[in-house]
């Protein structure tokens, strides 16, 4: 174990069946579902899988779809410098599942709306969706474009796969089965690439454990290397990483994209039943946690096996990022095929994350911009707009995919940009669920002045980085480094390594601003914007007149939504079947997708949802 590596294998043809055979996979799902069961004739069956989705798979893909590449990659790296203080995440992902389905998707589930912001118009005005709108397709787009550059540079790093080549051909791929299949063919393509993730993680693990010698060897050497820190209460905000940071921040941060972002209410909302939508959000918890405990163990794997020789500092991997891919090339080098897995792991991330930011980034654009404007556009025009904007979108996230090849470290990058941007946007929603006299004077000033904010910061912090005291990256080696190894020189890449921003300003007096305010848990921006959102709201709609509008409390959440958790009991008693049963206030089926289907808009042009 402690000899120094031999040279890194390479990749050889088995690798390429692999891969390959994942994308075949993956774009035959979406040419069968453009033709099975009469394909897409409609944008709501594009759009949303005809709402006839059970819980299982649509669990698997809310697991999948912001698993990414990003996650990948950026887990395994965060824990091996940082320590395993990430996996208390786990908690904070049920925090997220618990807000989610108690909060956030009965009311969305109740009123039948195809986009989030569809819900802004009918709570508050449609200037409040417009701007809700326009958020969520910047937001989407730079974030597609970060999940698009990731693998396609680990894959470069790899296999020395021509970086662009690889970027261009993820968009082609994905594009291609969106505008194809639609919501269905994206549900199920995440759940045959969860399978893949789960089945790389697990040949990079297994095959550690046999090299180390046994999992205890693995723990042993992290602790000695101090990489076992669960517990840090240190309760200042501008440490990156504690276990408050994580608890409250990640809470935050992911209950963004949980419960109010396009991507992943579009699925849950495309289930049967209300049941099936709550339960898809319960079993995806526990795909959230497996996938965390391997990206965690991956980690410290990655100490166990480089406690001596740090390939990053050893200048053998440009950026933090690659040493996944490395430590793959490294171990399973004798087992041809095996590479190629875990490529096809990170790869298939991307596609779900990519192939799920389009289809949400279409839905929204027809529901919220084509069909206000447009109002006499028959359903197969619809269709074909829709899949139009699939093709658009693909193309503007390959060329977003440029811009990410200027930011730091891809993990947090990523969530910086969420947090940032669905901060604000989280607010804006909690604030028309839960406060009755919040108006739309109150909604628009306080996502105003929550995004402000959070841009200030997130801005600030991109141009003036932390200082290492407050990041607290913990010690790597490089003294068992053997200056004559050389193996094969693995920086083939041409482009900026990812550990430092290209943004920042160098050479700066550090004031005192940089150091507190610029320097808080990247974490906490959506914290900040959430909270600023919501209190700012509620502070003007009292003033202008919150208390005096009528609401029709579908809109709100109710105490009978919480109380129709129990209603499953005490039907299956009774009945067995969903469908038999009258419908009641917090009805199990879906309303607008019932027996009788609803058009959109009538001829007095209201949206359809403001008068089932």
């Amino acid at each position: 174990m402690d000899a120094p590596p031999r040279g890194i294998g390479t990749f050889v043809v088995w690798d390429y069946v692999v891969f390959a055979g994942m994308l075949v996979i993956s774009a035959a799902i979406g040419i069968y579902y453009a033709f099975a069961g009469g394909g897409q004739q409609t944008s709501k069956e594009f759009l949303m899988g005809g709402r006839r989705m059970t819980a299982v798979p649509v669990a698997l893909s809310l697991t999948a779809s912001f698993m990414s590449a990003v996650t990948i990659l950026g887990a395994p790296s965060e824990v091996y410098r940082f320590g395993a203080v990430y996996s208390m995440f786990a908690i904070a992902y049920f925090f997220v599942v618990l807000f989610s389905a108690e909060i956030f998707l009965p009311v969305f589930y109740k009123l039948g709306i195809t986009s989030t912001y569809e819900y802004l118009e009918l709570r508050f005005s449609k200037y409040v969706r417009v701007c809700g709108t326009i958020i969520f397709v910047v937001q989407t787009i730079l974030y597609t474009g970060i999940a698009i550059y990731a693998p396609a540079l680990a894959l470069n790093q790899v296999t020395g796969f021509h970086l662009w080549g690889a970027v261009v051909a993820t968009g082609v791929v994905c594009t291609f089965y969106c505008t194809l299949g639609g919501l269905k063919a994206v549900i199920w393509t995440d759940v045959l690439q969860i399978g893949i993730i789960l089945a790389g993680f697990s040949c990079v693990i297994i095959q550690a454990v046999v090299i180390d010698g046994g999992i205890s060897t693995i723990l042993k050497d992290a602790y000695e290397g101090g990489r076992l820190n669960f517990w840090d209460f240190n309760p200042n905000p501008l440490q990156r990483h504690t276990f408050w940071t994580i608890i409250i921040g990640g809470t935050f941060t992911w209950t963004g994209i949980y419960g109010v972002n396009q991507c992943q209410v579009q699925r849950y909302i495309s289930c049967k039943s209300r049941f099936h939508a709550k339960m898809s959000l319960y079993i995806n918890l526990l795909g959230l946690w497996a996938i965390l405990i391997c990206s965690v163990f991956c980690g410290l794997t990655l100490y166990s096996r480089y406690r001596d020789c740090d390939p990053w500092t050893a200048e053998k991997v440009s950026a933090p990022d690659q040493l996944m891919p490395y430590l793959v090339l490294d171990i399973l080098q004798d087992y041809p095929g095996l590479p190629g897995l875990f490529v096809a792991c990170v790869y298939s991330g991307t596609l779900s994350t990519v192939s799920s930011s389009i289809n949400a980034l279409a839905a929204v654009t027809v529901e919220d911009l084509v069909k206000r404007r447009f109002r006499s556009l028959s359903e197969r025009s619809l269709s074909w707009i829709s899949q139009g904007l699939s093709l658009l979108f693909g193309a503007l996230c390959i060329g977003m995919a440029g811009v990410a090849s200027l930011m730091g470290t891809l993990l947090q990058a990523s969530l910086s940009i969420f947090g940032m941007v669905s901060g604000p946007l989280l607010g804006l929603f909690a604030l028309g669920i839960l406060v009755p006299f919040a108006n739309s004077i109150g909604a628009l000033a306080g996502l105003l002045t929550g995004f402000a904010v959070s841009l200030w910061v997130g801005i600030g912090s991109q141009l003036y980085p932390p200082l290492p005291e407050r990041t607290m990256p913990l010690s790597l080696e490089t003294h068992g480094c053997n200056s004559t190894y050389n193996g094969t020189n693995w920086m083939t890449t041409t482009e900026m390594p990812l550990s430092a921003s290209a943004f920042q300003v160098h050479n700066v007096e550090r004031t005192p601003l940089m150091d507190n305010w610029y320097s808080l848990s990247y974490l906490y921006f959506s914290t900040l914007g959430t909270l600023m959102t919501f209190f700012v709201g509620m502070l003007i709609s009292l003033p202008t007149g919150g208390r005096k509008q009528n609401l029709d409390h579908r809109f709100l959440l109710t105490k009978e939504d919480f109380l129709s958790n129990f209603d499953v009991f005490k039907k299956k008693k009774h009945v067995l079947s969903y469908k038999s049963h009258p419908m009641e206030d917090g009805g199990t089926d879906n309303p607008a997708f019932n027996h009788i289907e609803l058009n959109f808009t009538d001829q007095s042009g209201k949206i359809k949802g403001t008068h089932l």
